[in-house]
């Protein structure tokens, strides 16, 4: 038995065919989420990249002094102590990571992949950075990664790279995807 993807999702309506606000609506419904997931990504790779005092082991500002300080607050101290192994490795690899999460979500490349690695660094941030916040509304990195599930779970449909590869993979393939 094979399983396609549904073609099938936006019924037709008396207005000859094309689709209601509503459908219109819940179409677009996870686009302000992603620019603004992806916005603030980008935005935090590159502060991370440019300031001075973040990719150093220690001094005022920098990865290796916040590691320091949240370790022993943290819901897991052997995952701040891995990464005080090599601060200044570890906040580039932040960094470049919170970039490319921002790209592939902004653009629509690969986003179901940009939207885990943005959940997975959302959960590494709220639980060791984060964790001693109390109440733990306070602590934004939770809510990041609960912003993130839903693009994980969807993807970006419209408006992006992956919805153009995928009609013209589909246009290709006679719309049998």
């Amino acid at each position: 038995m094979t399983h396609g993807r549904r073609t099938d999702t936006h019924p037709l309506h008396r207005d000859g065919g094309r689709g209601s606000r509503r459908d219109t609506a819940t179409r677009y419904a996870l686009l302000p989420l992603r620019i603004f997931l992806g916005v603030t990504f980008i935005y935090a790779g590159l502060d991370k990249l440019t300031d001075g005092a973040f990719l150093k082991d220690s001094g005022a500002g920098s990865i290796g002094d916040t590691m320091r300080a949240v370790r022993d607050s943290s819901a897991i101290p052997a995952l701040v102590d891995l990464a005080l192994k090599s601060p200044t490795g570890f906040g580039y690899a932040m960094a470049l990571g919170e970039l490319a999460v921002g790209i592939g979500t902004l653009l629509g490349v690969l986003t179901r992949l940009a939207a885990l690695g943005g959940a997975l660094i959302s959960l590494s941030l709220w639980l060791t950075v984060s964790w001693a916040s109390d109440p733990y509304y306070y602590g934004n990195d939770l809510a990041y990664l609960m912003a993130w599930l839903p693009l994980v779970l969807a993807g970006a449909p419209v408006l992006s790279l992956d919805a153009a590869w995928h009609t013209r993979r589909r246009q290709r393939s006679g719309g049998f995807l």
